[in-house]
């Protein structure tokens, strides 16, 4: 798991710098990373190296030396579809928090090209949460249809901020600077856990990351 951008963490509630050029602070899986200008900002460009990768598909970049609890991820991305994708391709972007040996994670992604769809059925299919090692998207739609995916607005290939606040068993997604969170998880389903940070990138996506802020709290 791994990762690029603009970013700081903290580790009780204070925030330091990293610098995107610091490749040693980042630990990559089936990601193919570098430092590129995306829309006029300094930015992580990753795309996946194999098209099957880490937890089922995507790619991931990790945070070394990173771990968390409790507290607020923030992260710009702009993610969309690679060129000549399939149909089924949406820009998956996002982050994977409290990463555990067993394939054990939580993640909030978006799907960008759904946020402007002319069919309001795939703009309620904006924003997910899934989980590891068995709460994919599919089984959590199945079993709980609407109660972990939204509607954010959001364009394909755009800027845009993503703010997961984490307290215990709850995590909310908040999107575009939004006062108030577009999907809230109060049954986060590997508990009150710990671990890793990363970003993810999901399949035949180009992902672009910068700016994010790690602050874990006590």
């Amino acid at each position: 798991m791994r990762w690029m951008g603009w970013m700081v963490f903290a580790s009780v509630a204070l925030a330091s710098d990293v610098r995107l050029s610091d490749m040693s602070r980042l630990e990559f899986e089936n990601a193919k990373a570098s430092q590129v200008n995306y829309k006029g900002k300094p930015a992580l460009k990753m795309l996946e190296e194999k098209g099957a990768g880490p937890r089922g598909s995507g790619a991931l970049a990790q945070l070394k030396g990173v771990t968390f609890r409790d507290g607020v991820i923030e992260v710009d991305v702009a993610g969309l579809p690679i060129p000549n994708a399939t149909p089924t391709a949406r820009g998956f972007i996002g982050v994977v928090f409290r990463v555990a040996p067993g394939n054990h994670f939580e993640n909030f992604y978006l799907r960008p090209t759904n946020g402007r769809a002319e069919d309001q059925e795939m703009r309620n299919h904006s924003v997910q949460y899934t989980a590891g090692p068995e709460w994919g998207w599919r089984k959590l739609r199945e079993t709980n249809p609407f109660k972990y995916e939204s509607y954010a607005d959001m364009v394909a290939g755009e800027w845009i901020h993503m703010k997961v606040v984490v307290q215990g068993k709850t995590a909310r997604l908040f999107v575009g600077n939004a006062a108030q969170p577009c999907l809230v998880v109060n049954d986060l389903k590997n508990g009150d856990s710990e671990g890793a940070v990363a970003l993810w990138i999901g399949p035949e996506t180009e992902g672009y990351f910068r700016n994010v802020k790690v602050t874990a709290s006590k």
